[in-house]
Formats: structure tokens, sequence, C-alpha cells
């Protein structure tokens, strides 16, 4: 157990160190601090993995101590390692060491490096209790700090007001799913008199429940989901949160925060399970969300905003691997993803860094010349993220796409669909930024160049894993074993065997499966192959900003305006209501009372003061007079 305790420690004792003596730190010293304590969890966490592996290690679901108890209601503080825990815990703190690494070199010149690295820190800490927690209330806890982080990540240059703006968005956005993921945790509470995840599984497992109740509780639960992980319609905060540093980007929001809604569902399967409506919906969410962030992605210029949206269209699919009861496809596509998208976010830095702040697509080209291993590694990982056989993005979406068509036709029409754009919008990125000519000023030019190594040694090992992460989910459909199902079994082996009873007797034959494999492969190179024609061979650039576009274009370029009509149907309503409420309340009866008693004060003051006039015979009668009234007064009551 003390090394489990540890994993989660080791972070916390990081952040201590650099919030309260990173400033006496130089800044090699607290980035190395940073950094180390994040391997330490790695290592611990490795151990953990390989002991599950070679079948040596149990799982591990221990109450630390008694922490809420009333009534009938009895809440631990406890700790729950299994084969789904122990996944994202090699995502987080191994993704999450490479991205301490980047962030030294990435970060060295801010004057608020060990701040920087704090916060880092303290995002590892609470997403490892997220995932370790064994209730609903420690996962809840994490759950809330991972959002606190994230605001304080978003808004790290604090003095560009639109950062603010775009962390006091994400915080807002939030806490829109938060509520009702609290929401579906009293319900729980209320009717099951427990949050422990094992004991909530074997009370579904063994008795009769209300089945109206269960699809209200995993419906909100859901709602929490569909905030954190940014899906429609809670999903605009992601790409606002692309203004802070590029390593939070590369972090919080691809490889780790966001897919803590799809951990959140994937751990509750047992609630899932027994509500088909909620996963229906579920499912058909992840289908839009992948199709709609996937077009508006298209369009976009910001090599960053670029990255957003495709991570949007990554969650879609996710989630609708979980709608469609494939639980081991989703976890498998989060492991790829966040070694992809992870490389392909600081690969995005690294071109950044190169043009001094510059992340206008339109603005540069052909610095595959200047930035060959970004260049190469940030291919690679484009090439995994499109489909493209043999990298890993390959395996893990064609198991996806494998369950949509077996489950709904129209699903796996909007999910192929999806996909298709993203090879798309990918390559697009690809070919303007790295082939051409170069688009940027002669200063920017002659300041190109390949970044550090410590910038770039994290590109090539996430771009090796990108590459080969699919061998642990090669298709049964080719006579493999599938290791990643074989090991998540123990987790999910009821949801399977649910899955399993409920598909047809012969399900997907090989043939079939195979087809869509070629299908979807097919598909993604020809959508390359257009991308090439479009932005290599015929040398087209996107219009430059203010240019005239088609209505459809310009649709699609303005986000579908969903920023805009937030804004005016609940932006505009809400502040025009506090402005009459400031107005109304604050303003008059609360500032009112406040002052009136304040100029009350002052007013007795003034006539009060009138008494002092310094004359002693004045004194002396006034203390006669009080005497005789004191007197007369005593008489009365006597």
């Amino acid at each position: 157990m003390l090394n489990l305790y540890l994993i989660i420690l080791l972070p916390l004792i990081g952040f201590l160190i650099n919030a309260f003596f990173g400033k006496a730190l130089s800044k090699n010293v607290s980035g190395l601090i940073g950094s180390a304590v994040i391997f330490g969890s790695f290592i611990l966490s490795t151990v953990f993995f390989l002991g599950f592996l070679n079948g040596s290690q149990q799982k591990i679901d221990a109450d630390v101590f008694s922490w809420i108890s009333f009534g009938d209601f009895k809440i631990n503080f406890g700790l729950l390692l299994d084969q789904l825990s122990v996944i994202w815990l090699m995502v987080i703190t191994g993704v999450g060491f490479l991205i301490h690494l980047y962030s030294i070199s990435y970060m060295h010149e801010d004057e608020n490096f060990s701040i920087f690295f704090s916060y880092l820190n303290l995002f590892i800490f609470f997403m490892l209790l997220l995932v370790l927690g064994n209730n609903f209330l420690i996962t809840f806890i994490g759950w809330e700090g991972v959002g606190l982080c994230s605001y304080l990540l978003i808004g790290f240059w604090y003095k560009n007001q639109d950062y603010n703006d775009a962390a006091k968005k994400a915080f807002v956005m939030n806490r829109i799913g938060d509520l009702g993921f609290l929401i579906g945790i009293f319900l729980i509470l209320f009717n099951f008199k427990t949050l422990n995840f094992s004991a909530l599984q074997t009370a579904l497992a063994g008795g009769v429940v209300n089945h109206g109740l269960i699809v209200a509780i995993t419906m909100l639960l859901f709602v929490g989901a569909v905030g954190k992980s940014a899906q429609l319609p809670l999903y605009t905060w992601l790409p606002d949160a692309m203004a802070g540093p590029t390593p939070v980007s590369a972090l919080i929001h691809a490889a780790t925060m966001v897919t803590a809604g799809i951990y959140m569902v994937a751990r509750a399967h047992f609630f899932y399970m027994l509500a088909p409506e909620t996963l229906q919906v579920v499912a058909c969410v992840g289908a839009a969300t992948a199709l709609f962030a996937a077009t508006i992605g298209v369009m976009q210029n910001d090599i960053k905003k670029v990255l957003a949206y495709s991570t949007v269209s990554q969650l879609g699919l996710m989630f609708l691997a979980l709608g469609v009861g494939a639980y081991t496809s989703a976890v498998f596509h989060v492991v790829t993803h966040a070694f992809f998208k992870a490389c392909l976010f600081l690969g995005s830095g690294s071109v950044i860094h190169a043009l001094s702040g510059q992340q206008d697509i339109r603005k540069m080209g052909g610095l595959k010349k200047w930035m060959p291993i970004t260049f190469w590694t940030f291919l690679i990982s484009s090439l995994a993220i499109s489909g493209v056989f043999p990298f890993s993005g390959f395996f893990s979406k064609d198991e996806i796409l494998a369950a949509a068509f077996e489950h709904s036709k129209v699903l796996w029409g909007i999910a192929s669909l999806a996909s298709i754009l993203t090879a798309f919008y990918m390559f697009r990125l690809v070919f303007l930024t790295f082939t051409g000519g170069f688009r940027g000023t002669e200063e920017e030019k002659h300041h190109l160049h390949e970044s550090p190594a410590l910038i770039t040694m994290p590109l090539v090992v996430l771009a090796l894993l990108a590459a080969i992460g699919g061998l642990m989910g090669l298709p049964e459909a080719l006579g493999f074993h599938h290791a990643l199902k074989g090991f998540l079994n123990p987790v999910f082996a009821q949801a399977m065997n649910a899955n399993h009873a409920a598909r047809t007797e012969e399900g997907l034959s090989k043939s079939m499966e195979l087809s869509l494999m070629a299908g979807a492969f097919i598909a993604a190179l020809l959508s390359i192959a257009y991308a090439y024609f479009k932005y290599v061979s015929k040398g087209e650039t996107p219009n430059e900003e203010g240019a005239p576009i088609s209505f459809a274009r310009r649709w699609v370029y303005n986000k579908y305006y969903v920023d805009e009509i937030y804004h005016l149907f609940i932006g505009y309503p809400m502040g025009k209501l506090s402005e009459l409420f400031y107005s109304l309340i604050d303003k008059t009866v609360i500032d009112g009372t406040v002052n009136y008693s304040g100029k009350l004060s002052v007013s007795l003051g003034n006539q009060l003061r009138k008494l002092q006039s310094g004359y002693i015979g004045f004194y002396l009668l006034a203390m006669v007079l009080s005497m005789v009234v004191i007197f007369l007064f005593a008489f009365i009551i006597k």
C-alpha cells in the first residue's frame, strides 16, 4: 500500500516544494524536482502495471480512514487499484513526465517558472486522486481539483485579459456539468446508502432496482462527463482553453483531464449496462460531437485550434464506443490518443517556439527544412490520428467503427465521415505548416531553427508510441490476441458478456470486419491524397482574414456561431439580469442600507459634537442634570 500512497503523494510533495520554495530555487532545480516526482510516480505505476500483467498483482480496494459518518450514511476515504485505473496511471504519469521535461525548456524564460511547475504537479495529484478513488466522492474531489488546476493553467499568462476570459469560460462551463454529476452522486447516496464502486456494483447485481432511477442517475453522471470531456453542447470551452501555454494543452486538454469523463463512464459501467436509453444518448452525442467538431477543424487556421477541435472530435468517438458498449475500445482509443495528440500538441509548441509565438498556419510553410525532427514526429502522429495502417490510431479507431457498425449503420456512417474529415484537416495542417515555401516574415525566417533536445526528445518518444501503440490491441479478425481486451477483462467481464448475449448469434463476420478495416484505411488515404492535391500540388492557401468566402464556408469558419448564440440567448440575458439585480438589490437595498447607516452615524456624531463645548460650568450642569434624571428614574422604578 505504501507504493500506492506514494504514487499520489509524490506530485503533491513536488507541488508544495515549488509553491513555497520555488522562488528560492533555480529554474533548473525547480523543473528537475517537478519532473522527478512525476517520474517517481511513473516508475511505481509501472511496477503495479507489470504486476497485473503477469498476474502477481491483485486488485486493491482499501479504505484508508473513515471520513464521513451520519445516520445510515458512511463514506470512507479509500483507494481502488485495478486494471482500469492502472491504465490511466500509466498514461497520466508517463505522458505527464514527458510533458514536464518538455516544459523545462519551453517555459524556461517565463518569470513564474516555479509556479507553473507547482500547478502542473498539483494537476497530476488531483488527476491521480480522480482515477484511484474507490468511491464517487473521492473521484469528485479529484474531478473538481483538475477543474481548478485547468483554470489556473489556462489563465497562467494572466496579464492578457483574453486568457483570463478563456480560463473563466472553462471554469463556468465545467461547473454546469459538475452540477449534474453532483446531483447524480446525491441520488446514488440517498438510494443506495453508499458511494463505494464495489458495493454499488454488488448491489446492482444482486437486486431489483428502479429502472427510472438508474436512467436518471446515468443521465446526470453523463452531464458531468459532457462538461469535463467537452461534448455537445458544453464543448466551447476547450478550443478557447488553447490560450494556456502549449504544455498545458498537451497535458490537460489532450491526454488526461478531458478523458476524465470517459474514465467515469467506464468506471460506472455497471450503472450504464442497466440503462440502454442512456447508452443510446451517449452514443448519439458522441457521434454528433465527432462529426460537428471535425467539420469545424477543416476551416481553422490557428495550429492549436485545429488540434483542439480534433480533440473534441476524438473524444466524441470515445463516447460513441462507450455508448455501443465497446468499453475496451474506448479505453484503447484513450491510450493511443494520448500518445499521438500529446505529440501533436508538443509539436505545435515546437513550431510556435521556433516562430516566436506565431500560430497562424497561413504564415508558415516549408518548416520541415529547418525542423526535421518536429516534422517527422508530427507526420507520424498525424498518420496515427488519421487511421493509417500500421499506426496506433488505425487499430483503435477501427475497433470503434466496427462496434458502431454492428450497433447502428447510421452511427457508423457519421463516425466514418468524421474520421475521413480528420484525415483531411490533419494533413491540411501538415502540408500548410511543413511543405511549400515559407510564408512568414523575413525576420521570422531568419530565426527558424530546430527546437532543443528537451523539446524534441519527448516528441520522439511519443511519436514512437503513436507508431507502435496499436500492438496492444491487434484485431482478432486477423487471428491475433487482443492484449488490452484480455487485460481489462476482469473489470469489464460482465459488460462483455452482456454485449455478447445481446448481439446477433454470428455478429460481424471476419470478412465484414476486414472489409470495414480496408474501407476505413482506403478512405483515409483518399482524404490525405485530396489534401495533398489541394495544398501541395495546387499550392492553395486558406483565405486571409476578412477575405470574401461562401455562406456555408463562413458558417463553418465561424464555428457555426455557437459562441455567439450562447452569448445572445444566455450570456446577454444573464448579464442584463445581473445588472437589474445589481441596481435594485445590491446598489439600492444592500449598499443603501450600509451607506445610510454610515450617514446616520456621521449625522449623530455631528450633533453630539456640539455638546463638547469646553466650558466647565456646562459640564457641571450636565452632571447635575444627569444625576437628577437617574434619581427620578430609580424612584419611578421603585
